[in-house]
C-alpha cells in the first residue's frame, strides 16, 4: 500500500450566487468518504463555453437552467483532491462510488442521479454502474470504453503505448494534487488538460513525493501483459451487473479507442432499458451540439424527473438501436442487426509488399456493417533464430468507384479507414466455450498461462477480433483488406511502437498463407 502524504486539508469552501445565470455556485466542497478519512473536492474547472465549463463534461450554466444540479469531483490524486493517483482504478471507482452516493442524500437533491460525459468520464460510467449504488438512475457513456485491457491499453495483446504516453504527460500528470507551478501553465503546448487550472489550496509537493502518490500508468502497462497480472485483474469488473437505465453512445470513428467498449457495454449490460447510438465526427463537437443535447436531456429528463416526451420508459417506444449509417440514418430493434448475412470477401494480391487484397467491384450497392474477423493462415520465416512471435495488424479499407480511397472523420478529428484490427500470435488461444465467443468475434482471455509458442516454419490458423464497422460501398466501389506487421495509415496517435512490448523480431513482415477456409 503506497503510503501517500499531503498537507493538513484547509476548508475553503467558496458560495457564490451567480444572478445572471440563476444558480448557486459551489466550490470546494469537501465530501467526507465512508471507508477513508479523505476527501473529495468537488472543484469546477475554469472557462470553456461558459466560465464554469470543463473539457468533454456538461455545460453547468445549460443544465442548471434545465432544472439539474452539477457535481463535478476531482478524482482522487487530482486537482484538489489529495490521495493516491490510480486512474481507471479499482479505488477510483469507490470514490465515485460516494460522491454518487453522497449527491444523492443531499437536501438539494432528487435522490435520483445521472451520469454523462464524454471519453475518460464515461469510461468510469460503466465501472461505477456495475457497483449497483443507491441512487444512481441513469448513465450516458458517451464514447467511452468499457475494457481497459482490450478496449484501450493492448489491442489483441500489443501495448498501445503512444496514446497512453500522450494523454498520461499531456492530461494526467499536469494536474496532479500538488503539482507545482498549475495556475501558469497555458494551452497549448501543455495540452487541453493543463487550461485554466488552479494551484493546489494546501500548497505544492516536492517532485519525490508527487512520484510516491501516483501509479504510473505508462509504466504499469509496459510491466504486465496479461489480464490475469496483478494490475490488470484489479480493474476488472462485470458489465452484466450493471442494470440501470443507459444509452451508450458509439462512435463510428473511435476505430482505436472507445466504440468496442460503448457496443460490449451495451450488448453485455443487464438494464431493462438500454439503448445504443451510432454516431460520427469528432469525439468532442457532437456532444454539444443541439440535437444530440436533446438526446440527453430527454433521456435523463425520463429517468431523473419522471418527464417522459421520447418514450424511453415504455417498452418498444424507442429503437434501442440507432444507426447513422454514413449514407442515412434509420434505427434497428437489436445489435448486431439480426438479418446480417456473413460472408466471405474474396480478393487478389494487390502488393506482396504491403500484403493487401483488393475485392471485386461490386456489383450493386451494397450495406457492411456489424462485427468482421479476419480468418489467417501465418508462419515465421524458418532462418529466424531465437524467440519469436507474431504481431498481426489488419485493416480495412473502402474505394471510391474511381479508384480513390474514402476516408472517414476520425476521433480526433484524422481521416481514418473503416475498421482495424490487432493480434500477438502467441495469444492466439480462442475460448470457444465462453459464453461470450461467437462466430462474428473470437473471446480470449488474454492470461498468463494461455500464451501459445510461435515456432519457425510452421503455419499456424488465426481469426482476428476486427472492431464494428459501417459502411455503404456503392456499385463499382471496392473494398481492400490489409495485413501488416505495424501501424498504418489511420493509426494516428494510437501507435503501438514500445521498444520494451514489440522488439525487432516481432515487427518483421512475416509470411501468410492464403488458403480456403469454410
Amino acid at each position: 500500500m503506497t503510503d501517500v502524504k499531503t498537507p493538513p486539508i484547509r476548508d475553503l469552501l467558496e458560495v457564490v450566487q451567480d444572478d445572471e445565470n440563476n444558480l448557486t455556485f459551489m466550490k470546494n466542497v469537501s465530501i467526507p468518504l465512508k471507508a477513508s478519512p479523505l476527501p473529495i473536492r468537488a472543484n469546477v474547472p475554469s472557462d470553456h463555453r461558459s466560465k464554469y465549463s470543463a473539457w468533454e463534461t456538461p455545460d453547468p450554466v445549460f443544465w442548471t437552467r434545465e432544472g439539474y444540479a452539477v457535481v463535478r469531483a476531482d478524482e482522487r490524486g487530482l486537482g484538489q483532491s489529495p490521495g493516491l493517483l490510480d486512474t481507471m482504478s479499482r479505488g477510483t471507482s469507490e470514490c465515485f462510488f460516494d460522491v454518487v452516493e453522497w449527491a444523492a442524500e443531499q437536501s438539494w437533491s432528487s435522490g435520483k442521479v445521472g451520469l454523462l460525459g464524454i471519453l475518460y468520464y464515461a469510461g468510469l460510467q460503466w465501472r461505477v454502474a456495475a457497483r449497483k449504488l443507491k441512487g444512481l438512475a441513469a448513465i450516458i457513456p458517451w464514447e467511452g470504453m468499457s475494457d481497459y485491457y482490450r478496449d484501450r491499453c493492448r489491442h489483441g495483446g500489443i501495448l498501445s503505448n503512444n496514446f497512453i504516453s500522450f494523454w498520461w504527460n499531456r492530461q494526467v500528470l499536469v494536474n496532479q494534487y500538488g503539482k507545482a507551478g498549475r495556475s501558469k501553465l497555458q494551452f497549448p503546448p501543455h495540452g487541453p488538460g493543463a487550461r485554466g487550472q488552479e494551484d493546489t489550496i494546501e500548497g505544492d509537493l516536492p517532485e519525490e513525493v508527487l512520484v510516491q502518490n501516483r501509479k504510473d500508468q505508462t509504466q504499469d502497462n509496459t510491466n504486465n501483459k496479461f489480464r490475469d497480472d496483478d494490475y490488470y485483474a484489479s480493474k476488472e469488473y462485470n458489465l452484466e451487473d450493471i442494470d440501470v437505465p443507459l444509452l451508450s453512445v458509439a462512435n463510428w470513428g473511435g476505430i482505436l479507442l472507445h466504440l468496442r467498449g460503448n457496443v460490449e457495454g451495451y450488448t453485455r449490460a443487464s438494464s431493462k432499458f438500454k439503448y445504443i447510438r451510432f454516431i460520427t465526427g469528432r469525439h468532442d463537437l457532437p456532444f454539444y451540439s443541439p440535437q444530440e443535447v436533446e438526446i440527453q436531456k430527454s433521456f435523463l429528463n425520463a429517468f431523473l424527473k419522471g418527464q417522459d416526451d421520447y418514450g424511453w420508459t415504455e417498452p418498444g417506444k424507442v429503437a434501442p438501436v440507432t444507426l447513422t449509417m454514413r449514407k442515412g440514418n434509420r434505427d434497428e430493434e437489436a445489435w448486431p442487426i439480426p438479418r446480417t448475412q456473413y460472408t466471405k470477401c474474396p480478393g487478389n494480391l494487390k502488393d506482396p509488399k504491403l500484403v493487401q487484397f483488393i475485392s471485386a467491384s461490386f456489383e450493386e450497392e451494397t450495406e457492411v456493417i456489424g462485427h468482421v474477423t479476419a480468418h489467417l493462415n501465418v508462419s515465421v520465416t524458418p532462418d529466424n533464430s531465437g524467440e519469436t512471435d507474431i504481431d498481426l495488424f489488419v485493416t480495412l479499407r473502402h474505394i471510391d468507384p474511381a479508384g480513390k480511397e474514402v476516408l472517414y472523420t476520425g476521433t480526433a478529428g484524422d481521416g481514418i479507414p473503416l475498421c482495424k484490427g490487432w493480434l500477438r500470435v502467441s495469444n492466439r488461444k480462442v475460448y470457444e466455450d465462453h459464453p461470450k465467443h461467437c462466430s462474428y468475434r473470437p473471446h480470449r482471455e488474454y492470461l498468463s498461462a494461455d500464451v501459445q509458442p510461435v515456432k519457425a516454419g510452421e503455419v499456424y490458423t488465426i481469426d482476428v477480433e476486427v472492431w464494428p464497422t459501417n459502411v455503404v460501398v456503392e456499385k463499382g466501389g471496392k473494398l481492400v483488406f490489409e495485413v501488416s506487421s505495424g501501424d498504418t495509415q489511420g493509426s494516428g496517435v494510437f501507435q503501438h511502437n514500445s521498444d520494451i512490448d514489440r522488439p525487432a523480431s516481432n515487427r518483421s513482415l512475416r509470411h501468410f498463407e492464403f488458403r480456403g477456409r469454410d
